[in-house]
């Protein structure tokens, strides 16, 4: 029975690791030396540090959007008040759905080109152009055409009289789809005076009008870190922008890369002169 225990406890402790054997990892290992040693702790020559502020961060101001019926101050400079109303509803849905389909129907639309740097370019809408006097924009002319049509006597009489701003031309838009577009710009021609008034009627599906302050001479022509303002125009509403904005800001519609139904645009304005 002794000879039997003996036995088995041979055969269990051959799967046991001899326990008088030494490994090198179980050798203690030499601590490195710290990296003063053998160095003078006092350095005549130490450097002085001074405390330098930081350099400030420019975060580009958030961007702001209108979407309610009121009256916005944009901004105040040198060149006056940047002002502008927004009516969500100037025109009720019924009415507006009417003078949509007349508009669409009755008015000369047609592409337009321009030349930029001796390369020419169609617009990316349609337009048509009423007035008494001649227009002249982005190099081009428009003639002429004082024969208002039945829908744009009805609009321009009913706009008048609730806003108390009367109009002598028009330049309506045509935006077929959320492809077409008006890039930045602003409405600063001489002919249009020295602080227009531009009212701005939309009708058909809804589009982004955006504007952004002009960067002063320092900036370099930099828009990094100016202000935007972004007003999503709906069927039937009218922004009407005064005082300095065409002096102080641009606008302008942009792409929108998802299905867009036609949006008809008119921009009612007084001009002075020939351009």
């Amino acid at each position: 029975m002794n000879n039997e225990k003996r036995r088995r406890a041979r055969v269990q402790g051959g799967w046991c690791p001899p326990t008088n054997v030494r490994s090198d990892k179980d050798k203690p290992k030499s601590q490195p030396c710290p990296a003063w040693t053998n160095k003078t702790v006092d350095n005549p020559q130490s450097k002085n540090f001074t405390f330098e502020e930081p350099e400030e961060v420019r975060m580009k101001p958030p961007e702001k959007v209108l979407s309610k019926s009121g009256v916005y101050d944009l901004s105040e400079t040198s060149n006056g008040l940047s002002r502008i109303r927004l009516f969500t509803d100037f025109f009720k849905s019924d009415q507006a759905d009417w003078m949509f389909e007349q508009l669409l129907d009755e008015l000369p639309w047609k592409q337009r080109s321009h030349r930029f740097q001796s390369e020419k370019y169609l617009e990316p809408r349609l337009t048509a152009w009423y007035g008494e006097l001649p227009y002249t924009y982005s190099g081009t002319t428009l003639q002429p055409n004082p024969e208002w049509s039945p829908a744009l006597q009805v609009i321009k009489q009913q706009l008048e009289e609730r806003t108390g701003y009367t109009f002598n031309s028009m330049l309506a838009n045509l935006y077929r789809d959320g492809h077409d577009s008006i890039d930045w710009h602003s409405d600063d021609e001489k002919s249009l005076g020295p602080a227009p008034v531009i009212a701005s009627l939309s009708f058909g599906d809804s589009r982004n009008f955006e504007l952004r302050k002009k960067p002063p001479t320092a900036e370099n022509g930099d828009y990094t870190y100016m202000e935007h303002v972004r007003v999503p125009v709906t069927h039937g509403c009218l922004i009407i922008m005064e005082g300095a904005t065409q002096a102080d800001w641009q606008h302008r519609v942009p792409k929108e890369y998802h299905d867009r139904d036609p949006r008809i645009n008119l921009t009612f304005r007084v001009i002075y002169s020939e351009s």
